[in-house]
């Protein structure tokens, strides 16, 4: 029987696992439609990271603008993009240290406090687009801030975590790589009668 512990070495997977789930997840973020939606019919307002796009109650079509025009457009997608890039980066060198039979530690703590850096520049877009949105564009009906900008938020939470696990990992270094003798449990036949 295998168990497979948090930091054992055949589970060394998972926090690379995890940080391309977060990568899945910024990607829907950067591409979704659905940072701010009308939360109510009729749906006039819609949002992205990149524009923002009303239609009146009877029009079919929307009409879009570039945030990209605002200062505070360009840099909530500027910090949340770079934030993105650096977690692509972080993704491959978790790949590369868990690829190696000899896992250099450090380099994993490094790893670590590159999502941290991820994680702050993606909270600074997030804190900013929805701050400065609803300061300067003129809203219509009841609007929510919606699924996009939560998987922006989900990618965030998950990276926050991983760079927690990628920290601490060099503290179970002999468990993750196995040094350490297993513990037996012995009972003496006077504290055991029924195995007689």
């Amino acid at each position: 029987m295998v168990v497979c512990g948090l930091a054992c070495w055949r589970c060394r997977w998972l926090l690379p696992l995890l940080l391309g789930l977060a990568i899945i997840m910024g990607i829907i973020a950067l591409a979704g439609r659905g940072w701010l939606e009308s939360e109510s019919e009729p749906y006039v307002q819609q949002a992205s990271l990149w524009e923002s796009c009303t239609r009146g109650e009877e029009d079919l079509n929307w009409s879009c603008e570039s945030l990209m025009d605002y200062g505070w457009g360009r840099a909530a997608a500027a910090t949340y993009l770079v934030g993105f890039v650096i977690l692509v980066i972080c993704f491959a060198l978790a790949v590369i240290a868990f690829s190696i039979e000899i896992l250099r530690f450090n380099f994993v703590r490094g790893i670590g406090g590159l999502l941290f850096v991820v994680a702050a520049f993606q909270i600074i877009g997030l804190v900013i687009y929805p701050v400065k949105y609803t300061e300067d564009i003129p809203l219509t009906g009841d609007n929510m801030f919606s699924w996009a900008y939560g998987f922006g938020w989900a990618s965030t939470v998950v990276v926050i975590g991983c760079a927690f696990f990628f920290c601490c990992l060099p503290n179970w270094e002999d468990e993750v790589l196995g040094n350490i003798k297993p513990t037996y449990y012995y009972s003496s036949p006077e504290r055991a009668p029924y195995l007689n």
